[in-house]
């Protein structure tokens, strides 16, 4: 019988959990963790990411600091902003919505922002501690993933894992969180020979590719656990539907766990964010 992952019950769980430990924190230091979200333009989609994100912080007891700036904003204004960012004590966690305007530079937004408040795991420092085993804030995808992972695999050690993608912000960091696991990793990617062999070897199958219903059933080997980051829309007949890179009516049946779309990895991203978000409060005051 083929396990549906739920990562909103999930996703729940945590921030119930982080909530307990805030209240503890705030009790303990008389501070309240803060969170600053920024957003630059008017993306829908990175509206609805934001808004979501501010009411879980709002429910982990955080203190949710929202910056809106308009598309037209300059290099040097947004660098403004991340260094009063830095320098304020009452925040401990900072956010920049990704995607930005095409005339602003991610990586150097990314490399501005003190790596102690990094809640999104992406400054070189974050991910140069990752790959080395050490204490790092970990993006809040591949953590979001491999806790639910956790609670689906007693022990991970000697599984086959294949990621299906390496960006920085999933692929690559989510390889390293598996070898930390004691899984043999492979990654594949757009150029990789006999991709759906290899996948058919796996015993964990982590989809971030963001190709919508890419993964068929004949790339799947029976019993694996399959983690489905991908998240893309399309239509059909007038109608818009979520779907993520794995055909999931076609695997079910052949898997035996697998998240679904929506309601799986989504969830659990903002979950591990609020996660980050005490974790670096809890450094900086110690």
């Amino acid at each position: 019988m083929t396990v549906i992952i739920d990562g909103k019950t999930l996703a729940d769980e945590i921030v119930q959990n982080v909530a307990q430990e805030v209240s503890a924190f705030k009790l303990k230091n008389k501070v309240t963790p803060g969170l600053a979200v920024v957003l630059v333009g008017g993306d829908p989609a990175s509206g609805v990411y934001v808004r979501n994100k501010i009411k879980r912080t709002e429910q982990a007891g955080f203190r949710s600091i929202a910056h809106y700036l308009p598309t037209a904003t300059t290099q040097q204004q947004l660098d403004e902003l991340i260094d009063q960012l830095n320098q304020d004590n009452s925040i401990h966690g900072i956010l920049v919505q990704l995607p930005l305007p095409a005339h602003l530079s991610e990586s150097r937004v990314i490399e501005a922002i003190s790596p102690a408040k990094d809640v999104d795991g992406f400054h070189p420092e974050n991910v140069g501690k990752l790959v080395t085993g050490q204490q790092a804030l970990v993006p809040c995808t591949p953590l979001g993933c491999m806790i639910m992972l956790k609670r689906h695999i007693a022990d991970l050690s000697g599984k086959h894992a294949v990621v299906i993608g390496r960006s920085n912000i999933v692929g690559k960091p989510i390889a390293n969180l598996l070898l930390q696991s004691d899984c043999t990793v492979t990654v594949v990617h757009s150029r990789t020979q006999n991709i759906e062999e290899i996948c058919r070897s796996a015993d964990i199958l982590v989809a971030a590719v963001g190709q919508p219903l890419m993964i068929k059933e004949n790339w799947i080997k029976p019993g694996a656990v399959v983690i489905d980051v991908g998240i893309n829309q399309t239509s059909s007949a007038g109608k818009r539907k979520l779907v993520g890179d794995v055909d999931y009516d076609a695997v079910f049946s052949k898997v035996s766990a697998i998240t679904p779309v929506p309601g799986g990895v989504g969830p659990m991203t903002i979950a591990c964010l609020m996660q980050n978000t005490l974790t670096a409060a809890q450094h900086q005051l110690n």
